[in-house]
């Protein structure tokens, strides 16, 4: 999730920051000292209203494990960095995250752009990742088992999209994007989802940067449709939704909860965005350890990233304790043992979990993203979705399935 980009020069490119790079595998980072875990999540840039919250959550769950003495004994420090939601300062991080900080894990990447550009760095030098990133492409790369992400994945996001197109009574669809990562793969199910049930869709991809979509909205005229659908990120969806406002178009509107969120309401005219449809990843709201996460951030309704990258640090140190090695190779080995073991006691935090693999016991970690039950690849195997709607300047639960 990015405004930039993601194509095969910028692949090559980080491909060839890892060629370059001295790396010292996870499997000589030393035992006896305490646990490196780095944060690169983005600050600033477009992810920047998610980022600080991300980090707040991965603190506050570090501070109650060295509280109850680390892992085994050992006390676990976190080193964020700010990827300011952009592939190049997103591998600078990485490259100091593993070769000076020399963390086991990175965790937290929310651009799939980013997260991609990254990659290579952590497979090559035997770092996990942990990812929130919803591109594809993301699990398709040769990771060899060191990433994981709880992000469904985009042609599951873009199914949810279409089906709720038609089940607001959509048969005409257009879908506005950025060129980004997963702008294809979302549209290609939004698509499948309308012919389905004999509907027709039309995709439109954009320029982000620019202070008018005028000649967009005109094209969209044109096709005349029933929905639109918006794919793009909070900056540039703040501009288009004024061309829309203006061209007069009553029909649905939907977007992605991570773009047209409070920021955005907050800054926009009311009438702009008002009835929007919003769909994203829901978080476990129910769960204990969604609760506790509450409780911890100080956050009441905490977004699905912050969620998730809850998950990730409680799932990374149990795996470290699982394993009893502090490596990426390690996590790689047991992440799957401690968050999805048929067996296992069900917990739902780090302290407990690390309470009963000190006493031998097998757990099942679910979190407050929900359970985190991953595929071969790393997709998480399925989660929940939220509808919400803006009425009157704010987001409407319309309902979780």
């Amino acid at each position: 999730m990015t405004t930039l980009n993601l194509d095969r020069r910028s692949f090559l490119a980080a491909s060839a920051a890892v060629a370059g790079a001295s790396f010292l595998p996870g499997s000589l980072l030393a035992q006896d000292g305490p646990i490196r875990i780095g944060t690169l999540t983005p600050l600033t840039g477009a992810g920047g209203p998610y980022g600080p919250v991300m980090v707040k959550a991965v603190k506050a769950v570090v501070e109650k494990v060295n509280a109850a003495g680390g892992v085994k004994g050992r006390m676990v420090e976190i080193v964020s960095e700010d990827d300011q939601t952009n592939p190049e300062a997103g591998v600078r991080a990485a490259r100091k995250l593993i070769d000076v900080d020399r963390v086991s894990a990175i965790i937290g990447t929310w651009a799939s752009s980013v997260t991609t550009a990254v990659a290579p760095l952590c497979w090559e030098s035997k770092t996990f990742l942990c990812t929130v990133s919803g591109a594809d492409a993301i699990t398709l790369l040769p990771h060899q088992g060191y990433l994981v992400r709880t992000q469904p994945n985009t042609a599951l996001q873009g199914r949810k999209f279409g089906e709720f197109a038609v089940a607001q009574g959509g048969k005409k669809v257009f879908y506005l994007s950025p060129q980004t990562p997963f702008a294809d793969s979302q549209y290609a199910a939004i698509e499948a989802a309308l012919t389905k049930v004999g509907g027709e869709s039309r995709k439109y991809i954009y320029d982000d940067k620019k202070p008018s979509y005028r000649s967009e909205v005109d094209e969209m005229l044109r096709y005349a449709p029933d929905t639109i659908v918006l794919g793009g990120y909070t900056p540039d969806t703040s501009v288009l939704l004024k061309d829309i406002y203006r061209s007069g178009f009553t029909g649905t509107k939907i977007a992605f909860g991570y773009s047209v969120n409070q920021k955005l309401l907050d800054t926009v005219q009311p009438e702009l965005a008002e009835g929007i449809f919003t769909i994203s990843p829901s978080p476990a709201a129910g769960s204990e350890a969604y609760k506790a996460l509450v409780s911890l951030t100080g956050v009441a309704s905490p977004d699905p990233y912050t969620t998730q990258i809850y998950d990730h640090i409680n799932l990374v140190l149990l795996a470290i304790a699982a394993a009893g090695q502090a490596s990426g190779e390690a996590i790689r080995s047991k992440i799957r043992a401690v968050s999805q073991s048929p067996d296992g006691v069900k917990v739902d935090n780090a302290v407990d979990g690390l309470k009963l693999i000190a006493e031998g016991r097998p757990i099942n970690y679910d979190g407050a993203s929900g359970p985190c039950d991953f595929t071969d690849i790393g997709d998480i195997i399925d989660c929940q979705f939220r509808y919400d709607q803006v009425r009157a300047g704010k987001l409407t639960l319309v309902k979780i399935a």
